[in-house]
């Protein structure tokens, strides 16, 4: 039993891979970095999408990535799971349609933006778009999402920026970086182990947080500006009309918005 377990090879079925299309695809913005925009159609069982041209990406131009977007892919369907996983600055990927858990987990500088096709009967907002572990052990990045997404999401976020429609239970849990803009109700003990990183919340219900690390207070000072570019933002990638109605009338629905602060 032991001689067959050290001659037993993994087999990942790498070579069925979306991302092998995908890296053919956008062959000129890697070979001489000129922008490229794709589009193609994506199922459940497609996992990891972009990891592999992540790879691809960081083979070639290390850390650095590419100047953004130079990479841009439309992608119409349901996403498996672990979409846009560890993706790298230069790459950005539309989906048009719902992801699954661990969505952007490992993000690294890509830019993700998740909506409901345009064809899909349902409020934007009362549905989840995205599931559970939304930017696990995010480092950089943006995330934008028409929707809102399960539970534990930015779990060890340290530095990506995202925006979303409602979270679920112990949302920014152990972050330590990054901005989080939530537009839309929160699930129970949001904010715990929150060491740092700045988290802004729609109509939050005191009685959700965990305490224990963060202060919560008012909207104010540069955080408006702050808070108003990403809304912004989130509207030109999305076409949110939560977004759109809060933009609107701004200067009131400033006084609805809380700051999330760790005291460190």
């Amino acid at each position: 039993a032991a001689a067959r377990r050290q001659t037993t090879k993994q087999d990942h079925r790498l070579e069925r891979a979306l991302d092998n299309q995908l890296i053919a695809a956008v062959g000129p913005a890697l070979d001489e970095r000129r922008a490229v925009k794709v589009e193609f159609p994506v199922r459940n069982e497609n996992r990891s999408v972009g990891a592999m041209l992540g790879g691809e990406v960081v083979r070639r131009y290390r850390g650095a990535g590419l100047p953004d977007d130079t990479i841009e892919i439309v992608l119409r369907g349901t996403a498996g799971q672990s979409f846009g996983a560890f993706v790298p600055r230069g790459v950005t990927l539309r989906l048009l349609g719902d992801g699954n858990d661990y969505v952007g987990k490992g993000l690294s500088g890509g830019r993700l933006i998740i909506r409901p096709d345009e064809s899909a009967p349902f409020v934007a907002e009362e549905q989840i778009i995205a599931g559970n572990t939304v930017l696990y052990g995010a480092t950089a990045g943006e995330l934008y999402v028409r929707g809102r997404v399960g539970e534990r999401f930015c779990v060890r976020n340290s530095g990506a920026v995202a925006v979303v429609e409602g979270v679920g239970d112990h949302g920014c849990e152990y972050m330590t970086g990054g901005t989080v803009v939530v537009l839309g109700p929160t699930g129970r003990n949001f904010a715990a182990g929150m060491s740092g990183g700045l988290a802004y919340v729609w109509k939050l219900d005191p009685a959700l947080v965990n305490h224990e690390l963060v202060d919560v207070g008012p909207l104010e000072g540069a955080a408006v500006d702050t808070v108003r570019a990403l809304v912004s933002r989130h509207l030109d990638e999305t076409g949110s009309t939560v977004a759109s109605a809060l933009l609107a009338r701004w200067e009131s629905a400033v006084g609805e918005f809380s700051a999330v602060t760790p005291r460190d």
